[in-house]
């Protein structure tokens, strides 16, 4: 995970002087991973590291010293301390940021404990960072924590803003792992209010847009009109893509796959294509749709992390 700068930013100005809790490192059974933060002021806090009493504590520990700055480091062990089931332990940095302790660059390191020298291994890091090469990956050694700063997110295009394309902006746009644009035919197509980072994109004709969108990208093809989507698979064949899904039945899957071999493309072609999305047995409400079509495509997004982690490089399909 990586250190989120741009909504840092924006609660600093809004509220002047912003605490910051993130899991450094985790052994055992915890509730959230190594690199999961969370971001607190005085009347309010963004994130959540999980936990319930871990981070109903952290918190109060933390807004309780939003005046005096600085950074702590707690080392707690959830059975004893906490009375918690996990049984495992984290490691916890507190600190406390406003407009002159923004960080710069492409990674954030410092020292939040004791009085050492930088170790090779965050040097190493920034390094890499500065070479582009850092791993997304929190590092906590020495009493040194390196962040990086940006986030390789995957693009993220969905057509449609009916039922079901706002229950997925409802639940994707709270990840950090997408980059969203969500296209339509019109403005009046989509709610008066967005969420903050999602990119609208009112297109006559959508399909049109699948040649703006890098090859890398993930489409999810939801319209209110199945010559849009046919046309939009067609469209997301010739150009490539990275992940692709349709909605709709088996029925109206095999309908459009001899509709897409009529217009030429072969059959492992139009296979890369995932019809239908989401999980049948969690039924067809817009909001149960969404959360199988999430699942799926977290899966895949940790399966090609995985992989690229192993191989040295990063996938996004």
């Amino acid at each position: 995970m990586s250190f989120d700068l741009e909504g840092l930013r924006a609660l600093v100005e809004r509220h002047g002087t912003i605490g910051r809790i993130v899991i450094a490192a985790h052994q055992g059974s915890a509730p959230r991973e190594t690199g999961t933060s969370m971001l607190v002021w005085a009347t309010g806090q963004s994130g959540t590291i999980g936990g319930g009493a871990l981070e109903f504590e952290a918190v109060a520990a933390l807004r309780a010293r939003l005046s005096k700055g600085g950074a702590e480091v707690a080392r707690i062990p959830l059975g004893p301390s906490l009375g918690q089931c996990c049984g495992g332990a984290v490691t916890l940095v507190t600190e406390v940021l406003d407009a002159s302790a923004m960080p710069e660059g492409d990674a954030f390191a410092r020292r939040v404990e004791g009085d050492g020298e930088m170790p090779l291994k965050v040097s190493r890091a920034l390094a890499d960072a500065r070479n582009g090469n850092m791993s997304s990956e929190l590092i906590f050694d020495g009493g040194w924590l390196v962040e990086p700063l940006s986030q390789a997110r995957v693009p993220l295009w969905i057509y449609g803003a009916g039922h079901v394309g706002r229950a997925l902006i409802d639940v994707l746009c709270p990840l950090p792992d997408f980059e969203i644009t969500w296209v339509d035919t019109g403005l009046e197509r989509f709610p008066e209010s967005v969420p903050a980072g999602v990119r609208i994109l009112p297109a006559t004709n959508p399909a049109e847009a699948v040649a703006l969108a890098s090859k890398d990208a993930f489409h999810l093809v939801l319209t209110y009109s199945h010559a849009l989507d046919l046309e939009l698979c067609h469209r997301l064949i010739s150009h490539g893509f990275a992940e692709a899904g349709l909605i709709g039945s088996d029925t109206k899957w095999a309908r459009f796959r001899r509709r897409l071999a009529a217009l030429g493309h072969s059959d492992a072609q139009i296979s890369r294509i995932r019809c239908p999305i989401g999980q049948k047995e969690l039924g067809k409400h817009p909001q149960a749709i969404a959360l199988g079509t999430a699942a799926a495509l977290l899966s895949v997004l940790r399966a090609s992390n995985t992989e690229a982690r192993a191989t040295g490089g990063y996938a996004t399909g």
